[in-house]
């Protein structure tokens, strides 16, 4: 079953503002497309992207260019990329996932940057205020840091006997992780839990961590946000199954993939807003007065047939609350 989901605009007003630099601009805008990821993993969210901007007026090849600039999750990479845009004096830059962001803040302080990021821009400094922003950043979040304390209390709830949980972070994504960790252990406190932190940089990790989870005698691990773990995706879901761990992703392709559950916004229509963002800002909007959007509404995910191989029975309460029922 399938229930409708929805990002609202937070409230505000815009202006007309005309764009720095635009007097060097060749006459088809220039967006820098910068992303932490790689191709493979991020095109089907640079499609979404590319919709928005449509949607705004935008056809890439006929009134905007696009350069795609991924830094194939090597986030150190990223300060030089931003560096050279910013020289080179693009029209736009669209600083999707939070390292790519945070580069591209410390880069330019007048050239348009509009984000996609599942942190909080705020507490990230990203920008002042969610309805005027204040500088040159506005975007879209997609709350992936907020709602980890929820897919906690949802794993828990399937869970009510498991007193010890594992989270995984990846610490090479400094502020995702240093967010996720500080809301998921006050989350764990309140609800009488313990929780182990444990890392995780790339795939050659996953292994071992699981060797952690089994000598920690883990009852249930929730997986936090970044690339990494978007690109094992497919080989998290096949070792939560092989080691019976009751897991809860981000997102749909998790119990697709034969993981037990998920819970996050609609990523797709987040990218997707990134690039109607973007369009405005082409169009003159000014950044500072273009409020930030934020997830609203988000969908649970549950697969009963992993959770029968794993012996556990859903709850009729999680079972009424799911937007899908995979069997």
């Amino acid at each position: 079953m399938q229930r409708r989901q929805f990002i609202t605009l937070v409230g505000g007003t815009v202006i007309g503002w005309p764009l720095s630099a635009r007097a060097q601009q060749p006459t088809m805008p220039v967006v820098a497309y910068l992303s932490a990821n790689s191709p493979d993993e991020g095109e089907p969210r640079a499609a979404a992207f590319r919709l928005g901007l449509q949607e705004a007026g935008y056809v890439v090849g006929q009134n905007v260019a696009i350069e795609y600039h991924w830094a194939e999750q090597q986030v150190d990479r990223l300060p030089t990329m931003a560096a050279d845009l910013v020289k080179r004096r693009v029209t736009v830059i669209a600083a999707v996932t939070t390292p790519a962001v945070l580069a591209a803040q410390a880069a330019t302080t007048t050239i348009p940057i509009v984000f996609e990021s599942g942190s909080d821009p705020v507490r990230l400094g990203l920008v002042t205020n969610l309805n005027r922003p204040g500088g040159n950043i506005t975007g879209v979040s997609s709350l992936v840091v907020e709602v980890g304390p929820k897919r906690l209390e949802l794993l828990h709830e399937l869970l009510p006997t498991a007193k010890v949980m594992a989270l995984l972070v990846n610490p090479a994504d400094r502020a995702m992780a240093q967010a996720t960790t500080r809301e998921m252990l006050s989350a764990a406190r309140n609800s009488g839990l313990e929780l182990h932190v444990l890392n995780v940089s790339s795939e050659s990790d996953f292994d071992t961590v699981f060797a952690d989870i089994k000598r920690l005698r883990v009852g249930g691990l929730v997986i936090g946000g970044g690339s990494v773990f978007l690109r094992g995706l497919k080989k998290l879901a096949a070792l939560t199954i092989r080691h019976a761990v009751p897991a809860i992703y981000l997102y749909p392709e998790f119990p697709a993939a034969g993981g037990l559950m998920s819970y996050g916004s609609d990523i797709s229509d987040s990218y997707r807003l990134a690039g109607l963002h973007t369009g405005r800002v082409l169009k003159g909007e000014n950044p500072a007065e273009l409020p930030v959007v934020q997830a609203t509404k988000f969908e649970l995910v549950i697969n009963l047939k992993t959770a029968k191989a794993l012996g556990l029975t859903v709850p009729n309460t999680l079972i009424g609350r799911a937007d899908q029922l995979i069997e």
